[in-house]
């Protein structure tokens, strides 16, 4: 059954009945607004969520349409809503916006793997810059630019919410995966929302963030700590990233190791960015990589 909250004065969430391993119960669409409404992350391809966000919107207008990034629980229904509502889609840009160098060459690359769920068709009707305000009503909902998850992904400051995406989430890390997913990039992402006043965080799946700067340390020591472990093995000797995915997900479950590795090799490549680690004979998912030197 859909589940439709009312989280605050003139905020909705509407969670998708989209429920799996990489979405938890599914995906949360936000209705902002009072008699004009923004929707953030209209949610996956689905006539019936699209029919109870309509349902829900009423006659309010709709000003605008926000996704956070373009994956396919997050995006597809957005072109549907806005030719329902006349309302334009909004988004930092299309699939292959906000890649760095590093991660634009290994998207040339046919056998780099990744590309899990993207929308490769998304195309918003505006561009959105980091720090842009959209007015809604007598408010604004402020866009900020966090690449990591995804080059294009976006949060969305609106009085003391902020609503993150798959950027920041309380019932697992988000996967970063290459080319799409950038460890570098996450990481500053996460150092910038942890100078954003925000009472609340809003994920796109799961239950509110009560506690976002304590969500956020709880993130960064985790990925910091991945680090340490692969550079750890490292120390031992070259590997490749099966070995290492072995050693330091011994206690996860085998059939997460494809998405486990998928984050180490994100590491990797920003590790290999950074000049800790070589990729022999180069930077790929099948690579040798060896420790450059000791921290």
């Amino acid at each position: 059954m859909t589940l439709i909250a009312q989280l605050d004065r003139d905020l909705t969430l509407i969670r998708a009945e989209n429920p799996s391993p990489m979405t938890a119960d599914g995906t949360n669409s936000y209705i902002l607004g009072a008699t004009e409404v923004t929707v953030i992350d209209p949610g996956p391809d689905d006539p019936a969520h699209l029919a109870q966000l309509l349902d829900t919107i009423g006659p309010r207008r709709v000003t605008s349409i926000l996704v956070t990034h373009s994956h396919m629980d997050h995006s597809p229904l957005a072109p549907r809503l806005s030719a329902a509502t006349g309302a334009p889609i909004l988004a930092y840009g299309d699939s292959r916006a906000g890649r760095t160098a590093q991660m634009n060459a290994l998207a040339d690359r046919a056998d780099i793997g990744g590309g899990e769920g993207v929308d490769h068709g998304f195309k918003p009707h505006v561009s959105l810059q980091d720090g842009q305000s959209m007015p809604l009503g007598s408010e604004a909902v402020t866009a900020l630019w966090t690449p990591g998850h995804m080059g294009n992904h976006m949060c969305f400051l609106w009085r003391d919410h902020l609503f993150t995406g798959d950027h920041v989430m309380g019932w697992a890390p988000s996967l970063v995966s290459p080319p799409d997913g950038d460890m570098g990039s996450y990481m500053r992402s996460l150092a910038q929302l942890q100078g954003v006043e925000a009472r609340l965080f809003h994920p796109g799946h799961g239950a509110i963030i009560e506690q976002p700067r304590a969500r956020l340390a709880e993130l960064v020591a985790h990925r910091r700590a991945r680090e340490d472990a692969i550079l750890r093995e490292l120390d031992q000797g070259r590997a490749d990233i099966a070995t290492l995915v072995t050693k330091i997900y011994n206690a996860t479950p085998s059939a997460l190791h494809k998405a486990a590795a998928r984050n180490v090799f994100a590491h990797l490549a920003d590790l290999h960015a950074r000049a800790e680690v070589t990729a022999t004979p180069e930077l790929c998912p099948r690579a040798i990589f060896t420790r450059m030197s000791a921290r």
